[in-house]
């Protein structure tokens, strides 16, 4: 959809564009939005919306990513070259790791991090051995007042998601060993953090 036109004429384009089309919520709530710029000849909105890309999917997914920006204070507009929208970086970050043990060198990773407005999130890379995952810190994840809200709230998801692999039989992507040393180390972070609360 190279050089799409958004102007007030442009109602069937969007229209025929989300016939049939099933999109994430905040899609159709934008879609919302330039409709109703359509019906009350907003030009200035419409042209606003075309800032954020060359077709609908790129606006709305733009669009989309900055506003979630705007909840952590981000406030900047800027796109990579390939016309996606900048991630922002996070402030005060940190990485802690867990489980990391000599004869299988896995661990997971807890990444911390928090906004302008001083909101904060974080992200996580877990692994049982070889089997795991990973999502990283940004703009789309949950949010919290404090450091120690978020990594309180990290470390009891990471424990939940250890502890339901405790016995599990698939030994080869479940390694107790890495399972077990990541929940001492849990362990250890969680005494730590209450000892801190004490003084």
């Amino acid at each position: 959809m190279e050089g799409l036109v958004l102007n007030l004429q442009s109602k069937n384009q969007i229209t025929d564009y989300i016939a049939n089309k099933h999109f994430m919520p905040y899609a159709t709530g934008i879609f919302k939005e330039m409709l109703n710029a359509i019906e009350t000849s907003d030009q200035a909105q419409l042209d606003w919306f075309r800032s954020f890309g060359e077709s609908f999917m790129e606006i709305t997914m733009n669009v989309h990513a900055y506003r979630k920006g705007l909840e952590f204070g981000f406030t900047e507009i800027s796109f990579d070259k390939y016309g996606w929208f900048t991630r922002p970086s996070f402030l005060d970050t940190k990485e802690l790791t867990f489980g990391d043990t000599s004869r299988y060198g896995n661990h997971s990773l807890i990444y911390l991090g928090r906004g302008q407005n001083h909101i904060w999130t974080y992200g996580m890379n877990y692994s049982f051995g070889v089997a795991g995952g990973c999502y990283g810190l940004s703009v789309h994840g949950k949010q919290f007042k404090c450091g120690q809200e978020t990594l309180s709230y990290a470390l009891n998801e990471l424990i939940t998601m250890m502890t339901k692999k405790i016995g599990s039989t698939d030994t080869t992507n479940d390694k107790q060993p890495v399972i077990l040393a990541t929940l001492r180390d849990i362990e250890k972070a969680m005494l730590e953090m209450v000892q801190l609360t004490l003084f």
